[in-house]
């Protein structure tokens, strides 16, 4: 029997892939968390198959990549109006708003997730999960016997442009209310999290706090995100002739109670903004200094972060980020 201890490349990509694997079957079969968790575990998988399988002399990981990709988004759509369902039974729960009004969003939410449902379980069955399934673990089976550590330049390359994305997406967003941009800098916020988790998993500590900081913004800019995906449900219910006669108001009063805690979401996600620069700057002056061997070969991050290359040594990065 084989005891070599399996590379490091090797537990992170099979850890994410038992996640997703763990996840998949709640999801399909209609349970809100296992939908959230899928979804999770799809993300994580979908960061860390390039950066794990640069050291795996196969053609699988880039097919996998194409069926995790179709995976997350078909799972999105429904995980957005479980969600919604939940923030609905929270202001339920208050009993501070109208509830006739609170239950009209509700059927038309339920409505509409029953039409998504179906659209993910046929977007599901074109994925092949077995197939997935069969390909990461041949990507497993090509990390076992790789000799190279390429990964760790790949993935301070990787945090490079993710950092760098976050500090433009902030940018953009300034300091006016704009779901769209708040909603921009969420998704960089996560891509980078996911990413840096790679990095403390393997064994770069300093990333850790940093994953912490990140995920307290991230949970600021998600509820957020989730208000404003319920108030253009309730826009859209205001916008339908009524099936029942509804107390006057009774939609506006939900519509400025939502305001009203988007507002203070945002205040919240401003004074947020110094931390999350501090994250981002500990990520390039640690992070990717600690994640790229001293051997690695001296590239500029313009090089680095070229478009077409597979393989994107980050060495100088944190040199070269620190002129941006």
């Amino acid at each position: 029997m084989n005891h070599t201890k399996p590379p490091v490349t090797r537990v992170l990509l099979e850890r994410r892939a038992r996640a997703l694997k763990r996840h998949l079957p709640e999801a399909v079969g209609g349970d809100g968390i296992g939908v959230h968790q899928a979804r999770v575990a799809s993300r994580r998988l979908r960061e860390a198959v390039p950066v794990l399988s640069e050291d795996a002399n196969t053609g699988k990981a880039k097919k996998a990549e194409r069926k995790i990709r179709k995976l997350t988004r078909a799972l999105g759509a429904v995980r957005e109006l479980d969600v919604t369902l939940t923030v609905l039974d929270e202001l339920a729960a208050r009993d501070t708003l109208p509830r006739v009004g609170l239950e009209e969003v509700r059927a038309h939410v339920v409505e509409e997730r029953e039409r998504r449902r179906a659209t993910m379980l046929r977007r599901l069955d074109k994925v092949k999960i077995d197939k997935l399934d069969r390909r990461l673990a041949s990507v497993a089976e090509a990390l076992q016997e790789a000799e190279t550590e390429h990964w760790r330049d790949t993935l301070a390359a990787r945090l490079a442009k993710r950092i760098k994305g976050l500090g433009v997406a902030i940018g953009e967003a300034g300091q006016m209310y704009n779901p769209e941009s708040l909603h921009q800098v969420r998704i960089a916020t996560k891509k980078l999290r996911y990413a840096l988790e790679i990095a403390g998993e393997g064994g770069v500590r300093a990333a850790l706090p940093v994953v912490r900081q990140l995920k307290r913004t991230q949970d600021t800019l998600g509820r957020l995100h989730d208000l404003q995906v319920l108030e253009a449900h309730v826009a859209a219910v205001q916008a339908q002739p009524p099936e029942r006669k509804l107390p006057n108001g009774s939609l506006q009063e939900i519509a400025r109670a939502l305001e009203n805690e988007l507002r203070h979401l945002h205040g919240r996600y401003i004074a947020s903004v110094p931390a999350l620069t501090t994250a981002i700057d500990s990520t390039k002056r640690v992070v990717i200094a600690q994640l790229i061997k001293p051997a690695a070969g001296r590239r500029s991050l313009k090089m680095a972060l070229a478009p077409r290359s597979r393989r994107r040594p980050a060495a100088d990065a944190v040199a070269s980020l620190g002129k941006h």
